[in-house]
């Protein structure tokens, strides 16, 4: 069943840009002979070009994205910094002598505090000097510059690059050596992404969209576990070929052009992350909002009544008559382990609550109380007695409704007659200008006419006209008419729409009181044991219990019978949720952008509301019953690196399933996970492709191909850290 929403972007990764041209110098000469005329040729013609590229700094403009962000704070010690460009084959523009094409010339190293000699503190300082100085190997001052600088020819300087200012760093020998890739993981760390709309097809191989692609460097390290500052370095190995052909390290160290660099801080790793909290989350096996008391070894019927209620989501409480006597009672808020069961159907009508006492159920045979809905009832109630905001709202409604209720049952043209909702506007108008307006109007105004001459002669005469005979279809009006009219749909959808201007701010505060807004949460969860830290709950919203909250809020300002009628027109203005969740843990607090959501029969189902309670707990109500809930660990973007569990998702590398899941890696949950994959020396450097246990053969037996036959861009879709998905299916 699919838990998340469907597919609506695509990566894809490609291995490398190589050009047809690398950046540098370039003649090219033209010599011509003529045939058969031995000795005899033109002249030769040189033709002089230059192709462009970054050298020794590369321009902001050209960086589209660092992970981590730069001056950013998180936990990122699972996590390998990257760096994204713009121009997709800059890692590839310059040629290192002796190495294979795909080889880039930069690298990515990450340096932690106190390992830098210029740069202590990890806060990105950096030597600067000309570009002639540094292939000089000495500032103009006549000062030295230590370490093993590169070795460019100055012949292959632009003009406008010699005096160009660039940053360099010194890397001592020993963390050189233990940190510095190899040839080969720097091919496998560097490589072209594209982004772009979904594939027509699964499997389908569309051309690349030049506006999409961007080049990444991925470096080889994951930051101090320990936290603390880090300054990230992409270097430039043009002109230090020698090191990498197997060249010794000068005791002085290392000097590396750095062409752009960040800093951000990595907070200490406390060893429980997103993925051990969700895991430890689905580990209960009947994760309902319920007591789980000890049951005994043959209960009783007593016991077995308290056990099934008990079982159901609610909790005994203590309970004390109006009379003084002490006894028990259960009480279950609105939010149930199990469907509630439904009330009995009223005989007559709608039945109402006009009292707590009439919602306090009275289990006979053993002596105790339920007192689910009377307590609703009295919170309803009370939440309306608290807000004089609502109170003013709900009495300024009532009144408008009993008038609109009177005239409705007298009006002329309404009383006794089929009625629409569209007929609610006569409510509100004036009788008495009505029948003027008509007066004006019928006759082309002879009536009016007529009128006027007869009221002149019958004033002279003192007469005095007696009012019509009342029309056959119009009652008196009584309480029972009354009564018996706001049992007819019409009647009430017509009242509905004649008082909408004053009933609409009562409906809002029901419908809230409906999703629960404001109700406490000691009424949602009454005893915290059913809801312990670092556990997950699902429920079911008990309508009844809901309808009697909204009873007890609409009972204030009660005057008569007319007035509880009248109550009607403001039920039913908003279904009750049907199920929810609630979340104690420390990924509400820590990881407040994680991803909620439910499915029914693979459909995401949206919810009604998501509340917060304090810091640590949240609630998630839906408008149908779910059968997957799911949840993900925040989106940060395309990043690098492996899961809370020490592992990374295998993803298959062949056609036409190309980066569908195959399960984590490594499997064996008794060894060291991914950590056997680190260089020996306590650096976290990555062992991509060196002696000892290496990632790369190990993944290419896992995909059982050799490992030359894993390609960068297959290696990146293994290191790609996916958010971390946990999913709860309903039996």
């Amino acid at each position: 069943m699919a838990t998340t929403p469907p597919l609506e972007h695509r990566t894809r990764f490609l291995d490398h840009r190589i050009p047809s041209l690398y950046a540098g110098k370039y003649t090219i000469t033209t010599q011509q002979s003529i045939a058969d005329l031995s000795g005899s040729s033109l002249p030769t013609r040189d033709q002089r070009f230059d192709v462009r590229g970054p050298r020794f700094a590369i321009a902001g403009t050209d960086v589209r994205a660092c992970y981590p962000p730069p001056g950013a704070v998180g936990l990122y010690s699972q996590v390998l910094p990257h760096v994204t460009l713009e121009t997709p084959g800059v890692p590839w523009l310059r040629f290192l002598a002796g190495q294979e094409p795909d080889v880039p010339w930069l690298a990515l190293l990450v340096f932690r505090e106190g390992e830098l000699p210029g740069d202590p503190r990890a806060i990105g300082e950096a030597d600067a000097c000309t570009a002639r100085e540094l292939v000089a190997g000495r500032l103009d001052t006549g000062e030295q510059l230590p370490g093993q600088g590169p070795e460019i020819d100055p012949a292959s300087l632009f003009a406008d690059e010699t005096e160009s200012i660039c940053r360099s760093i010194l890397v001592p020998k020993e963390l050189f050596t233990c940190i510095a890739p190899l040839t080969t993981e720097m091919a496998m760390l560097a490589h072209v992404r594209e982004g772009g709309p979904p594939d027509a097809t699964p499997g389908a191989a569309p051309v690349p969209d030049e506006e999409e692609l961007a080049a990444v460097v991925v470096a080889n390290r994951f930051p101090d576990v320990k936290g603390g500052m880090h300054v990230a370095h992409l270097v430039s190995f043009d002109g230090h070929e020698g090191l990498l052909g197997g060249d010794p390290v000068s005791a002085d160290g290392v000097r590396l052009v750095s062409v752009w660099s960040w800093v951000f801080e990595s907070e200490p790793d406390s060893g429980i992350g997103f993925g051990d909290l969700a895991q430890h989350l689905a580990a209960d096996a009947s994760p309902l909002l319920r007591l789980r008391p000890q049951a005994p070894p043959h209960p009783n019927a007593a016991q077995q009544e308290a056990l099934g209620r008990i079982a159901t989501g609610s909790t005994a409480l203590p309970q004390r008559l109006a009379s003084g006597e002490r006894t028990a009672s259960f009480y279950r808020g609105p939010l149930t382990a199990a469907p509630a069961q439904d009330l009995p159907d009223p005989a007559d009508g709608e039945v109402r609550l006009q009292s707590a006492d009439e919602a306090l159920v009275y289990v006979e045979e053993y002596g105790v109380y339920d007192t689910g809905y009377a307590s609703a009832f009295t919170l309803g109630r009370t939440l309306a007695l608290a807000d004089p905001e609502f109170r003013r709202h709900l009495l300024a409604w009532r009144k408008a409704a009993r008038g609109a209720a009177r005239r409705l049952l007298t009006h002329p043209h309404l009383a006794g007659r089929s009625l629409t909702a569209a007929q609610a506007g006569l409510l509100t108008r004036d009788l008495a200008r009505d029948a003027f307006d008509k007066l004006l109007t019928e006759g082309g105004g002879t009536r009016l006419a007529r009128a006027l001459g007869d009221a002149g002669a019958d004033v002279a005469a003192g007469r005095r006209r007696t009012p019509g005979a009342r029309r056959a279809h119009v009652t008196p009006l009584t309480a029972a008419g009354l009564h018996t009219a706001l049992h007819r749909t019409e009647v009430r959808d017509v009242l509905r729409a004649a008082t909408a201007t004053q009933l609409d701010p009562v409906a809002v505060w029901l419908n809230e009181l409906v999703t629960l807004h404001r109700v406490p949460f000691e009424h949602l969860v009454p005893d915290p044991r059913m809801l312990p830290r670092e556990s997950i709950r699902f429920f079911y919203v008990d309508p009844g219990w809901i309808k009697a909250a909204v009873d007890g809020a609409l009972s204030i300002g009660v005057g008569h019978t007319l007035d509880a009628d009248l109550n009607e027109l403001a039920h039913g203005v908003r279904e009750a949720p049907a199920c929810g969740m609630l979340l104690h843990s420390d990924i509400v607090e820590n990881w407040p952008d994680t991803v909620y959501a439910g499915f029914r029969s693979g459909a995401k189902v949206e919810p009604l509301r998501v509340a917060h309670y304090g810091t640590h707990v949240m609630m998630a109500l839906f408008p149908r019953i779910v059968d997957t809930f799911a949840f993900a660990e925040p989106p940060q973007g395309l990043f690098f690196g492996f899961g809370d569990l020490g592992t990374i998702e295998l993803r298959t590398i062949s056609e036409p399933d190309v980066g569908m899941p195959m399960g984590e890696f490594p499997e064996d949950p008794d060894d060291d996970r991914f950590s056997r994959f680190l260089r020996p020396g306590g650096h976290d450097v990555l062992n991509v492709a060196g002696e000892g246990d290496a990632l790369l053969p190990a993944l290419a037996e896992a995909h059982n191909v050799s490992e030359s036959g894993l390609t960068s861009a297959q290696f990146t879709l293994q290191m790609v850290r996916a958010p971390q998905l946990q999913s709860f299916v309903r039996p």
